[in-house]
């Protein structure tokens, strides 16, 4: 039951990312990515509610968090995931881990897609 939460919450997920995105194209004509930017700041709102009903104060269920922090969030952006456990990571006293974890994800995925790109471009 559990893969079925997520990949439902993952199917609505997606389908909204989409949906943001073609919405939000129009607005700067292609030349801003708001609906990423969008995606990523309502996923993150979405989470922190989430983590804080369904894991904190356990007010729902393991197959809602699974739906929604998982599946939907997961799907929705990954930004939130990384939003969150920054936040966590802070809130237990680790400000330091928490700013090094930050960098690190700027810089490394940054490079990671920046090289990547570059080597398909060159061998493709």
């Amino acid at each position: 039951m559990q893969w079925l939460a997520i990949a439902f919450g993952g199917a609505i997920g997606a389908i909204l990312r989409h949906l943001i995105t073609v919405w939000s194209y129009p607005a700067f004509n292609g030349k801003f990515p708001l609906g990423t930017l969008i995606v990523n700041v309502l996923g993150s709102c979405l989470i922190g509610i989430a983590y804080v009903t369904i894991a904190q104060r356990a007010m729902l269920g393991e197959e809602l968090r699974l739906m929604l922090m998982t599946g939907l969030c997961g799907a929705l952006t990954t930004f939130s995931t990384f939003s969150l456990d920054t936040l966590i990571l802070w809130h237990n006293g680790q400000p330091l881990t928490a700013l090094a974890y930050v960098a690190l994800s700027l810089v490394l995925c940054l490079g990671a897609t920046a090289t990547t790109v570059a080597l398909l471009m060159k061998f493709f």
